[in-house]
């Protein structure tokens, strides 16, 4: 028997899923970075393998209002360090999102939750962010907002003009 049975090219297609951050019904960040971490990797699918990359797209829209429990805004610091002594700088959340945006404490926590191998990088090039809602994706979803996006919209508004006529 073969082992590649179901795995066709159908099975690895990415599909793209989109995340508004800016809706109330929002998980705080921790939660939200681990359920797109989930999805960058394919675990969601049958398919998954922890060697293979198999994961989707996430667009998330909405980043200024990324939403930290407790005091995590003002606590929590991010460190970066050069390789010169007493080089060590620590920022923490709340200046993070005012310098660069909510975007970049969301994919510095997606990348933590990451595992640490060759397809991290590759597996968080997929997650895309914008601060607000506009991106230039909504071509690639296949379901956004309950509506079927792209050729399908058209057809289904053509049918129902001849079914009226």
């Amino acid at each position: 028997m073969s082992q590649t049975l179901g795995k066709t090219r159908l099975a690895y297609a990415r599909a793209w899923h989109h995340i508004s951050l800016s809706s109330p019904s929002t998980p705080p960040l921790g939660r939200l970075a681990s359920q797109i971490a989930i999805i960058l990797m394919g675990k969601h699918k049958p398919i998954w393998d922890p060697s293979t990359d198999c994961g989707d797209y996430v667009v998330a829209t909405g980043c200024t209002d990324v939403y930290a429990t407790g005091k995590k805004m003002q606590q929590k610091l991010y460190y970066k360090q050069t390789t010169r002594p007493g080089a060590l700088k620590s920022l923490n959340m709340e200046s993070i999102v005012k310098k660069w945006g909510g975007g970049e404490v969301l994919k510095r926590a997606v990348n933590g939750m990451l595992p640490k191998n060759r397809l991290r990088k590759p597996r968080l090039e997929r997650l895309k962010v914008f601060e607000g809602e506009m991106h230039p994706y909504k071509q690639n979803f296949i379901k956004f907002d309950g509506q079927t996006q792209g050729e399908e919209v058209e057809v289904q508004s053509e049918i129902l003009k001849q079914n009226s006529i």
